[in-house]
Order: C-alpha cells, then structure tokens, then sequence
C-alpha cells in the first residue's frame, strides 16, 4: 500500500515546550526498527501505550483486547507474544508486568557464568518478599547462604533497577504538533483533527489485481495475506482517527467552560463520563487521550488534562479538582502579603463558596502546585 502526506502551506508547529524524548517515543522507534506483521504492529502499539512512565505494563491482556476489539480479530496469545517482543527493546526490563519480571528480564541479559547469578535469580522468582522485608536471617536459611554470600547477591539485585522507564527521562526541549484543533465557529465550539499529522494509506490497486493471476499457490496465499492486514492496517487506522475525533468533541463539549472562562471553569470529568456517553470501553478512552494534544486558544493541552476528580458542593453539586487549585492559585497571588492566606482560611472562603473542601485537602492541592506555606510566603516578603 502508498503512503503520502500533504503539508503544503501549513505550519502546525507551536511553540509550546514539551519533553518529546519520553519512554513511548523510544519504543515506537525500536518498533519501527524491527519486522512486524501489520497485525502484530497494532498489538504492539496498545502494548507501548499501555506501558507507564516507569516501564511496567499497567493493563491487562483483557483490557488490550477490548480496546481492539473494534478494529481486528484479537487473540491472548499473540499479544503475549509481541509482549516477549517488546521485553527485548531497551531500556531492559520494560514492559514488565511486575517488579519480579522486571528484575528478571535484567538478570536474564547477563552471561550465564556471571557471579551470584544464579543465586540472584532464584531469590527474585521464590523470596522477593523477604528481600523487601529486609528478612536476611530467613533469606540466609532460604537460600543456604552464609550472610557474606548473601550480602554479594542482594548487592547484585540492588545493582539492577526497578524502574527502568525513568532512565529514559530527557530535559531535551523541542516543538510538539497537536493531534486536533478547538476553535469558536457562529459561537461555538468546533474541533477538528489536523490532517497533516497522520499519512493517508491506500493500497495499490495495480497490484492488488494482480494477485488473483498468481499461479503458484504459495506465493498466492502470502500475497492474500499481506493484502488482507494491509486492509486491517488501514482500516485500524480510519477507526482510531475517528474514535480520536469523537472523544475529542464529547471532551470539548463537556469543557467548554474552561475553554470560555479558563480553570476555575473546569468541570469534574473521569474516563467513565466519556466511556458512557460514547459507548466505549474505559481502556479505549485511556488509550485515545495518553499523548494526543489538542490545540486551544488557551494553549496545547494532553486530552488527559481535561480529566479531573470531584468535590462536592453545599448545593448537591459538584466542583473540578481543577477548578479548585485554580482557585486556590488565585486567591494566594492576590492576597495580602504581610498576612498570608492559611490554608484553614483558604478552606473557610471556598465553603463560603459553596465548595466543601478539608483544610488538608487546601494543604494538598498547594503542594502539588509547590506554592509554600502560608508562614513560609510571609518570611519572603518580610524585609
């Protein structure tokens, strides 16, 4: 099948700051350097979404199924194989659905004469748990090891690393292009997706008529194969676009405020909101908001972004966890310097608000926003 893309005259190149070297980049750069069946790609990339930023696999194989389902036939077992797959790209130990696998994805890399590996093994696969216990005297009497011995291993153990994702960490700064664009038309909201960001396939109709003349029957039936996922790739393709663009709109819909107000705006919004209305497993939704932007007149924004918990309201409604830091950002960079806003007091005018939030809940969201405490602001300004 052709691919081709057409950028005349359009620049989507923002200049909002991003870290583009992130784990999912790494791998879908290893992917593309080996040979999958377009079949086995598309596993491979629900596989690598579904990978955290420490480089464990955080779904299930039901859960990778499911957010298929509606673009291939899919079988548990092929998965697992593209996951082996997977396991093998760098940085060791990624993809692993657990901290023993991870550890013994490492182990595995090394010589098989290498000192204490055999040792180092076995206390992973039948005595982790004491190893985090830190239970040396009954791992001693597990493994038959004089406590010197033992030192040697656990020191090799520790040697590997438990979150192999956060090597891959990268203060590199670039240019990100946004998956959709929301702008107002007539007073309201429209998105769309950027066209330009994706190739547009088609196969080869020269060819594919040729395949029913070939005469040798191996060679036939391959050919018919290769046709047949080519189709499936493309089709994937058109689907995940489509499902991208309506969970795009029904997010934009339900923010609207934010994109009209700003933050204090934001509405409380989980994957189960949008599952629902759009008829959607959860695990889909996930997938389809994980490292897709989406371009306001606000600024770029991970669709994720706009998820958010609750707080209730003294009316029986709900406030955005969002809105509330929002509020709470606010407050503080308009209050009096020389008597600084608490956090009980913080608490005290959002319930006069409607808003029923703890004092330690104020604490929380300050913190997630580094802003220092209200007796540390007012040493800054003392003079």
């Amino acid at each position: 099948y052709d691919a081709s893309n057409n950028n005349k005259g359009k620049d989507f190149l923002t200049n909002q700051e991003i870290n583009i070297e992130t784990l999912q980049d790494i791998l879908r750069w290893q992917l593309g350097l080996d040979h999958f069946t377009d079949r086995e790609h598309l596993y491979a990339i629900a596989l690598i979404d579904a990978i955290d930023s420490d480089g464990y696999l955080r779904a299930s194989f039901e859960e990778i199924a499911q957010s298929l389902a509606s673009e291939i036939p899919v079988n548990n077992k092929e998965i697992e194989a593209v996951l082996h797959r997977i396991q093998k790209f760098d940085p060791i130990g990624v993809g692993a659905r657990n901290l023993k696998e991870c550890l013994l994805l490492q182990l595995a890399e090394y010589k098989s004469n290498t000192p204490y590996l055999k040792e180092a093994t076995t206390l992973v696969k039948k005595h982790l748990s004491l190893l985090g216990a830190h239970d040396y005297p009954q791992l001693s009497k597990r493994m038959k090891l004089n406590p010197e011995k033992l030192r040697e291993v656990v020191n090799f153990i520790q040697s590997l690393n438990p979150h192999p994702g956060a090597l891959l960490e990268s203060s590199q700064t670039t240019y990100i292009i946004p998956d959709a664009y929301v702008k107002k038309v007539k007073g309201l909201w429209k998105v769309e997706l950027n066209s330009d960001i994706s190739p547009k396939l088609r196969i080869n109709a020269h060819y594919a008529s040729l395949i029913p003349k070939i005469e040798n029957r191996e060679d036939h039936t391959s050919l018919k194969t290769h046709l047949q996922e080519a189709r499936w790739f493309i089709k994937s393709l058109k689907s995940r676009h489509e499902t991208l663009l309506k969970v795009a709109k029904c997010i934009v819909k339900r923010q609207s405020g934010f994109l009209d107000y700003g933050e204090e705006a934001m509405k409380p919004l989980v994957l189960h909101d949008i599952a629902q209305e759009l008829e959607m497993h959860e695990s889909t939704i996930s997938r389809v908001t994980t490292q897709k932007y989406l371009h306001t007149p606000r600024g770029i924004f991970e669709l994720k972004y706009f998820f958010s918990s609750h707080v209730g309201t003294t009316g029986g409604g709900e406030c955005s966890s969002t809105a509330i830091r929002a509020m709470i950002k606010k407050m503080i960079a308009t209050e009096n310097t020389t008597k600084p806003l608490s956090d009980s007091k913080i608490a005290t005018i959002l319930s006069e608000r409607g808003i029923k939030v703890a004092r330690r809940t104020v604490a929380k969201y300050r913190e997630a926003m580094v802003i220092p405490s209200s007796n540390d602001r007012k040493r800054l300004f003392v003079v």
